[in-house]
């Protein structure tokens, strides 16, 4: 699965970007907000990520900005399937170089469409770190709203687990009317 923004191109990763997934995601203030990645994130995590089996019914996508030059690996974003529930839920992190820069509210819509257009699933859940209220913007400039729900996630870099908020976007048009697209 590929998609293309005006800034972003949204594509799977493959063994050759390696090495720039691992400079791209090597910083601790960007892996300790993800619950998967471990920190420090070696070249070799960067290798078995990007050799993991994936879902094929769910996006697992780099973010590369095509601006200013070449393509390079700015980000990620994807879907998964939640074991506990069978939810799907939205992941995403952008590289501190590019914090605040509308990158991941750009993707996040590219996914969003995806899900709901391609993938016709009815609801996407997400969580955020408490200390991590970016993301808590991010989800709600893609139409996410708060559960109410705070629960502990466990973050492989932080060594713990900590506060989350929940948030959901239902994307059946029945359910919740249109989707809104403009921030």
């Amino acid at each position: 699965m590929f998609a293309r923004t005006p800034r972003l191109l949204l594509r799977p990763g493959w063994h050759e970007d390696a090495p720039a997934l691992s400079r791209a995601i090597g910083e601790e203030a960007v892996v300790r907000n993800l619950s998967r990645a471990p920190w420090p994130y070696a070249l070799g995590d960067a290798e078995r990520f990007l050799a993991r089996e994936n879902d094929a019914r769910l996006p697992s996508l780099l973010i590369a900005a095509r601006t200013a030059g070449s393509p390079r690996i700015i980000g990620g974003i994807g879907l998964t399937a939640d074991g506990r529930d069978g939810a799907v839920e939205l992941g995403y992190w952008i590289a501190r170089p590019y914090w605040g820069l509308g990158f991941a509210t750009e993707a996040g819509r590219a996914v969003v469409a995806l899900a709901r257009d391609s993938l016709r699933l009815r609801r996407i859940s997400a969580w955020h770190y408490l200390d991590n209220p970016a993301s808590g913007h991010v989800l709600a400039k893609l139409g996410f709203h708060p559960s109410g729900h705070i629960g502990q996630r466990h973050s492989i870099a932080r060594g713990r687990a900590d506060a989350c908020a929940h948030y959901v976007l239902e994307l059946d048009e029945s359910c919740n009317g249109p989707m809104p697209l403009a921030a």
